[in-house]
């Protein structure tokens, strides 16, 4: 089994934001899925996905943190011309990455225990972002 669906995000503020429930929702399908897997991509170059840990709410503020001070806004950039969080917005991207894989099992994302998908917000003002969501599995 094979299926494929787009969701949109609402914006959010710059920083790191779970998303893991909206896209378990917009998939009730992932319940029959006896083993398989789903892959969340994101089509935007200034925002990125991740796992990374859902329980602390200060994982998310140090994380912003320190991916702020490798990216810096006054670093000196040549793509300049959509504003000075633009360009680190796109380096941060390249860190994280565009996609994540997450195995699936008895009808349930396989996340360990403090485990969540994050939507990593890099830009000051940005609109909804798009997820490509696609599951492959056998049905139980």
């Amino acid at each position: 089994m094979w299926q494929q669906r787009t969701i949109q995000l609402p914006a959010f503020s710059r920083g790191f934001h779970l998303a893991t429930d909206r896209v378990v929702d917009a998939f009730p399908e992932l319940r029959k899925v006896r083993v398989g897997l789903l892959h969340v991509f994101i089509q935007h170059t200034s925002a990125s996905v991740m796992i990374n840990e859902n329980a602390d709410p200060d994982v998310p503020v140090d994380l912003e943190a320190s991916f702020n001070a490798i990216a810096p806004e006054d670093f000196d950039y040549t793509h300049t011309i959509e504003g000075p969080d633009d360009m680190p917005a796109h380096v941060k991207a390249a860190m994280l990455g565009s996609s994540v894989t997450v195995p699936v099992g008895e009808g349930r994302l396989l996340l360990g225990t403090w485990q969540g998908i994050y939507l990593c917000e890099h830009r000051n003002r940005a609109a909804g972002r798009r997820l490509v969501l696609t599951l492959q599995g056998e049905a139980g």
